[in-house]
């Protein structure tokens, strides 16, 4: 027997709001490894989240394999897109959603960890984060402002992360995120300059692993998933065409779960892929082995 052994390490999950996406999956993950998980919560939607929690709303999906309820260390508020808090707007600073929470940035998250938990508390990093406020828009109608939020919020607040949670992790740390193939190939639909931001995150993947590795002796990757009708990628608008036309046209015809990204994340953020860094892994069926589709989406058999 080979498990996934994560006992006795501390994951930080950024960017984990409800219990329908993939940063669920992925701290649930983790905590059925033996981890501790922290999950860090966009301050607009903290209020929901812990209100869900502490109602019970979210327990059926909270049940572990064990019978007991997944539970957070901590719940942090985090706007990923400001490193500190004066680089926040004081509109943002004094909206009633941000106001209460104190520090909210990026580099407020880390001071809070080692106030919580001491130097250096933490082993993994999990960056599930993208937002295009104009992701509807083909790319010759984005705007400047829309084209570099999208980089903002998706590429560069990965890099945020990595500059100030690097110092608090302890050596064999791993750091990884989500991206997606629009990063490689033309995906109609998917728009608002996300895909360049998914781009931007795989290059600045293969660059983090080397610089991160030497510096910190961390690893560095990301895990391209295939659409899954979350409610965040609702958001995108065509999304449920998506997820069939993928399930027609993938070599395992079938949707995927979000909990096969949750795995493949513990697996990666474990000692079991010590030799992997610097990766873009494929968690998608099989779609991106594709070259052209073999059912269109209004005929193609229905994968449920």
């Amino acid at each position: 027997m080979l498990p996934i052994d994560l006992t006795g390490k501390r994951a930080l999950v950024a960017g984990v709001a409800d219990d329908n996406g993939f940063g669920w999956a992925i701290a649930k993950a983790f905590a059925e490894a033996g981890a501790s998980v922290c999950v860090a919560t966009w301050p607009p939607a903290l209020n929901i989240f812990l209100n869900l929690l502490e109602r019970g709303k979210l327990d059926d999906s909270r049940r572990m394999p064990d019978g007991s309820l997944l539970t957070f260390e901590r719940i942090y508020p985090l706007d990923a897109v400001f490193d500190t808090l004066d680089s926040a707007p004081e509109e943002i600073r004094e909206n009633k959603r941000y106001k209460e929470l104190g520090d909210f940035s990026i580099d407020g998250l880390a001071s809070r960890l080692a106030a919580d938990f001491g130097e250096q508390p933490l082993d993994i990093v999990f960056h599930s984060l993208a937002n295009g406020p104009e992701v509807k828009k083909p790319l010759l109608e984005v705007s400047r402002s829309g084209y570099l939020a999208a980089s903002s919020a998706s590429a560069y607040s990965f890099v945020s992360m990595v500059q100030r949670l690097g110092p608090l992790m302890r050596p064999g740390g791993a750091v990884a995120s989500l991206t997606y193939m629009a990063s490689e190939r033309a995906i109609p639909g998917y728009g608002g300059g996300m895909s360049s931001a998914k781009a931007q995150l795989e290059s600045d993947t293969r660059v983090l692993a080397y610089e991160a590795g030497r510096k910190w002796g961390l690893r560095v990757n990301t895990i391209s998933a295939g659409p899954y009708a979350s409610r965040a990628a609702s958001a995108i608008g065509i999304i449920d065409t998506m997820v069939r036309y993928c399930a027609a046209n993938s070599p395992l015809p079938e949707e995927l779960s979000a909990r096969e990204v949750g795995t493949t994340a513990a697996f990666l953020c474990s000692p079991l892929a010590s030799g992997i860094t610097g990766s873009t892994v494929y968690v998608d069926k099989g779609y991106h082995a594709m070259g052209m589709a073999v059912a269109p989406p209004d005929t193609a058999r229905d994968p449920r």
